[in-house]
């Protein structure tokens, strides 16, 4: 008995020196080890958030690049308030050149908005239809911004094919303090 005492004693001895070093060595390894799997995966999702964000910031750099591109455009078709006075003449140049006779040209109110200046001219011109269709026509190929508003055609009475037209066209300006 003496020896298989001894070896029941060592099989005990080995059994509780297993849970021990489980207890104390193994289990708190394992915590250990899940809180820094933890810590690291949260840090994958960071990771993965701030790639997402940076993919965005690039995507609104790119906007942001291609408005500015768009606002450069369409300020150089903005001339200086300085050149009213040369558009006014291109305007008047174009409608003589059609045939067309000036009845009335009177600036009106220019209107005063962030970025830009709107001159409004009111305008009155006679002559026949085909001549104010390409009036028209070369306005819009003058390389500046407008719009024309409040358009209203009469047909005069005693000639075929000839029109009054009143109308109000807006040019655009540059607004050097907006």
């Amino acid at each position: 008995m003496n020896g298989s005492f001894r070896k029941v004693v060592f099989f005990v001895l080995i059994i509780s020196v297993a849970v021990a070093g489980y207890q104390y060595m193994i289990k708190p390894a394992n915590r250990h080890l899940d809180e820094a799997k933890e810590r690291v995966q949260l840090k994958l999702d960071k990771l993965e958030e701030f790639e997402k964000a940076s993919a965005a910031a690039e995507g609104l750099t790119k906007q942001l690049e291609q408005l500015r591109e768009a606002v450069t455009f369409f300020e150089s078709k903005l001339p200086p308030t300085s050149e009213i006075h040369k558009v006014l003449e291109q305007v008047t140049v174009i409608a003589q050149k059609q045939g067309l006779k000036p009845k009335t040209i009177r600036t009106l109110n220019k209107k005063n908005n962030s970025g830009y200046i709107e001159q409004p001219l009111k305008m009155g011109l006679i002559g026949d239809f085909n001549s104010f269709y390409s009036f028209l026509l070369e306005l819009e190929k003058l390389p500046r911004i407008m719009k024309i508003r409040e358009l209203s055609l009469d047909k005069e009475d005693k000639n075929e094919g000839r029109i009054e037209a009143e109308f109000i066209v807006s040019i655009f300006f540059q607004n050097k303090t907006g």
